[in-house]
């Protein structure tokens, strides 16, 4: 079986800071609906107030080896928010509140726990809890400090403090397919491998994007826009400027974001061995800026060393 020619270039990745969420739930179906909520519109930084994705279930029927506080269902979920937004933690931090206050809290039977312990750290649980109108109450539970909010199904518990600390964004890769059916398959391929890594997250739909975008647009008012030149339908019409190769009738896109540089490579390298020999995959491929979006490089030839600029 002949494989994909994966060419020797590298994902372009930027900091951000990210905080890690645990929810837990009676039951598989409930959590599932309370990580669907949590992560709803979070795919993009271009227009969504974070970036935010499933990293794994833990727990009974999920990671046995990460025990949760309650011994219940469990799914670890980050949230992140570029760095080099000024407004980054007060960011992070209301995009935390809203949604779980707003997806978590609503979400019948769930609780929710912190799993970075450090300083800096919001407040998160307090706030939260405000939403017990005065009835509200700190205990511990499961040996940790929470805020308890009774509430119409019986008692949401939430820890007291949320940390956060330095992540990444941005990495990524492009699968170049003869036709729909082999690039997305390449991407899915692809995206089962990310999803075994832990420590990362895919923030699009199915952890895939049909819509790569590239910085800035013809159109004032817009901070990004559909990446012209390696649009398959627009080769034609651009000619010599289009990037597509001959014989790519389809690209699809997989975001990974993470803890560091080491986590997201190992994952990028996974999601190449998964996907290379998809039939119909022409070349695997990643989106750069040369530098100027972000200083963390990763590498798609296992030979090159992912590493930073300064």
């Amino acid at each position: 079986m002949s494989q994909a020619e994966v060419e020797d270039t590298y994902a372009e990745a930027f900091r951000s800071i990210y905080a890690e969420v645990l929810i837990t739930a009676r039951d598989r179906r409930w959590l599932e609906h309370a990580i669907a909520a949590a992560t709803g519109n979070a795919s993009s930084s271009i227009l969504c107030d974070c970036e935010a994705g499933l990293d794994r279930w833990v727990g009974p029927g999920g990671d046995e080896s990460f025990a949760t506080p309650d011994g219940r269902p469990g799914a670890i979920v980050q949230f992140h928010i570029p760095r080099f937004r000024k407004d980054r933690a007060p960011a992070l931090e209301r995009s935390l509140l809203v949604r779980l206050s707003q997806n978590v809290l609503t979400c019948a039977t769930t609780a929710c726990f912190n799993l970075l312990d450090t300083d800096p750290y919001f407040k998160l649980g307090r706030k939260l809890a405000f939403f017990g109108d005065g009835y509200q109450f700190r205990a511990v539970r499961h040996g940790r400090k929470v805020w308890v909010v009774p509430i119409l199904g019986g008692e949401f518990a939430i820890d007291r403090r949320f940390g956060y600390r330095d992540g990444l964004m941005g990495g990524n890769l492009w699968y170049l397919g003869r036709d729909l059916d082999a690039a997305l398959l390449a991407a899915e391929r692809g995206t089962a491998a990310v999803a075994a890594t832990p420590g990362v997250i895919m923030p699009f739909p199915g952890g895939i994007a049909a819509s790569g975008s590239k910085a800035g647009s013809r159109y004032k008012f817009s901070v990004a826009s559909t990446y012209e030149a390696f649009c398959p339908t627009l080769r034609d019409k651009l000619g010599e400027q289009s990037r597509v190769p001959a014989g790519v009738g389809s690209i699809m896109e997989i975001i990974i974001n993470g803890h560091d540089l080491a986590t997201i490579s190992r994952a990028t390298q996974a999601a190449i061995a998964a996907s290379i020999d998809t039939p119909g995959l022409v070349k695997i491929s990643a989106g750069n800026y040369g530098g100027r979006l972000g200083k963390s490089f990763i590498y798609l030839r296992p030979e090159r060393t992912a590493g930073e600029t300064r």
